[in-house]
């Protein structure tokens, strides 16, 4: 196989046709199909499933797609660095929705001060973060940990072949408006939010108690609203006197100063984490990143430990 056949299977994994990326190569749509029914003659596995509505990965599939993505981005970088003569720091990051997360990215950028670099940041579901790093999308993935959700998300880093590193520990925070009844209290009770709605990040078609983003996810909320942006959610929370749970980390510079965290009288412990590929080395990007996110932790009341 050659490294454009493995472009051809990414375009097609990307975009669910054989025609329209048929369309974005500019070749035909028998010739793509061709193409692609030599590629998995050649490694004896099925990589697409074709319906009349498109094509999907196999699971087959999805493991070789994983390493086709990895030989070519390597190859983009040989190729700028040694054809096009361009140095350029690539750097990738998936993450949860917290702002402590973003706010360690910018830092980062205006620490590198570099001329040509390709930096990217996904505010996404907990099962994207996964599955972006698996699949090379991301170096780093940033994630929770609590006694609810460990087992299983822990098993599924060893089925995807990923690792997790502590960052930091931190007690339940009420993140809310400064305008919420609630915002002068020095700690709430569970019972006290029962007549706000709490708001939550939607998780999409893997949508599971163990991949909610909040901590307490099982418990009995008489109101909820769930959305999949974290703009809304802070315009939820001062239209509708809403909150969230969270790990007590503001970042006033990015969201506002319209906004706190207030300990929830519980016992609860959040530990945040970060995902890597099993055996990789992080790149120096990665180790400033990482040392920017243990600032932040340090940052918080709610640090444990």
């Amino acid at each position: 196989m050659t490294l454009q056949q493995l472009r051809y299977v990414i375009a097609i994994a990307d975009n669910k046709s054989i025609n329209k990326a048929a369309g974005l190569l500019f070749m035909s749509q028998p010739a793509l199909s061709d193409s692609i029914k030599e590629v998995e003659n050649e490694i004896g596995i099925s990589i697409f499933e074709r319906t009349n509505k498109g094509v999907s990965v196999t699971p087959d599939g999805s493991e070789f797609m994983s390493y086709a993505r990895q030989m070519i981005e390597q190859y983009s970088l040989i190729e700028d660095r040694y054809v096009n003569k361009i140095r350029k720091e690539k750097f990738g990051v998936s993450t949860q929705h917290y702002t402590f997360a973003v706010k360690a990215f910018v830092e980062l950028i205006e620490k590198c001060g570099m001329e040509h670099y390709e930096f990217c940041i996904s505010e996404t579901t907990t099962y994207e973060v996964i599955e972006d790093v698996n699949q090379f999308k991301s170096e780093i993935g940033i994630l929770y940990l609590d006694s609810f959700n460990t087992d299983v998300l822990t098993k599924m880093f060893r089925e995807k072949n990923l690792t997790y590193h502590e960052l930091f520990s931190c007690k339940i925070y009420v993140y809310l408006a400064t305008t919420h009844p609630l915002a002068n209290k020095s700690s709430i009770r569970f019972e006290e939010l029962n007549d706000y709605p709490c708001l939550a990040f939607q998780q999409g078609k893997n949508n599971s108690f163990y991949f909610a983003e909040e901590a307490l996810s099982t418990l009995d909320y008489q109101k909820i609203v769930r959305c999949n942006d974290r703009a809304t959610i802070l315009n939820l929370m001062i239209g509708i006197n809403g909150y969230t749970l969270c790990s007590g980390i503001i970042c006033t510079d990015l969201n506002g100063a319209n906004y706190k965290a207030i300990p929830l009288e519980n016992d609860g412990i959040m530990t945040i984490i970060y995902i890597t590929r099993e055996g990789s080395t992080l790149s120096k990007m990665g180790e400033q990143y990482i040392n920017l996110l243990k600032e932040k932790g340090k940052g918080t009341a709610g640090l444990v430990g």
